[in-house]
């Protein structure tokens, strides 16, 4: 099958066009013919190395963690699933590799496409939406009424959060630049903030939740809009020692991320306030669960845009460049 494989990680490395033999399926995966596969920030991580210490996987690697597609094969524990089955998922860590003509899925991880989205629409849904599932109904429990303040609105995790929070009642500040502030008001933001011309923490008060994907300044002054009780969630860091317990991470890589931590766990503790960190997990349950509001027309993919699978590497390089409205998506699989 044709993949596109890192070699060696760097920030200048670019994947690497192959031919390789087609994966081997386990009693409990799918083997999956992708049609189309989106790129993630994590994906530019891991290819950068930043993840080593976390996710040590063995180069050569084939990167990509989203993937809609056609079941093709199942191993002899599959129950829910059979060939021909259009389905989608976010792929278990270390069975990475979307980026690729085939990629064998756990059965526990994968759902049935949403009916009315096309592959690439599909394929755009995976991480970002669990993402936001774990981090808004998982862990914060976000209520009716509540107040959620959703950084970067008009990001891949940005855009699926805030109709995510809109559906569950909550009412959802947002930043952004001055071009989208239309996108994310259409997606359902109450309250916009352009940080080109404002800063947030001059702006909110006394709210709930926090979703935080920026930077550690960001995250110090996420703190300070937060009321007492609330509770800051970020998917950017610095990791914290639950997550390091989480992963059964060696216990150098545990006292690293303790220490990572300890300032941001320390200012929001003497507040009063509550910090994690995510790390979103593949959930065939949860995304089943998405399924269920995309096709009730609650939550909408919003693509900034498709690549041909030959152009993977620009699609990379799109995504880090932090340009991107939504989601990019490479197309695999050409129908006609």
């Amino acid at each position: 099958m044709k993949a596109f494989v890192l070699e060696r990680y760097g920030k200048r490395s670019a994947l690497v066009p192959t031919e390789m033999p087609q994966p081997a399926l386990r009693d409990d995966e799918v083997l999956i013919e992708v049609h189309a596969a989106s790129v993630n920030v994590l994906d530019s991580k891991i290819r950068d190395g930043e993840f080593k210490l976390i996710l040590p996987y063995r180069l050569p690697l084939v990167l990509g963690h989203d993937v809609a597609g056609v079941v093709i094969k199942t191993g002899p524990h599959v129950r829910l699933f059979k060939p021909g089955d259009e389905v989608y998922a976010r792929v278990d860590d270390f069975r990475i590799g979307t980026f690729a003509q085939f990629v064998p899925v756990k059965e526990t991880s994968l759902a049935l496409k949403p009916r009315d989205l096309s592959m690439e629409e599909a394929a755009s849904i995976p991480l970002v939406g669990l993402t936001a599932w774990q981090a808004l109904v998982e862990r914060a429990g976000l209520k009716r009424g509540q107040k959620v303040f959703i950084q970067a609105g008009s990001g891949g995790v940005g855009t699926f959060a805030i109709q995510l929070a809109k559906h569950l009642g909550a009412t959802v500040a947002t930043t952004t630049g001055t071009s989208n502030v239309a996108l994310v008001k259409g997606l359902g933001a109450d309250v916009v903030i352009d940080y080109k011309k404002q800063d947030f923490d001059g702006i909110l008060r006394d709210y709930d939740v926090v979703l935080n994907s920026q930077d550690g300044d960001t995250l110090k002054k996420s703190i300070g809009v937060l009321k007492r009780g609330g509770q800051v969630i970020s998917i950017s860091g610095p990791p914290d020692p639950e997550f390091g317990k989480t992963i059964g991470a060696p216990g150098f890589v545990r006292l690293i991320m303790r220490l990572l931590s300890s300032g941001i766990r320390r200012k929001a503790t003497g507040q009063g306030k509550r910090f994690s960190f995510l790390f979103m997990k593949a959930d065939g349950g949860q995304l089943q669960e998405i399924t269920r509001l995309i096709d009730a027309g609650a939550i909408r993919p919003v693509i900034d845009r498709v690549f041909p699978f030959e152009s993977t590497n620009e699609a990379l390089e799109y995504v880090k460049s932090g340009r991107a409205k939504g989601k990019v998506v490479i197309k695999v699989k050409q129908t006609r």
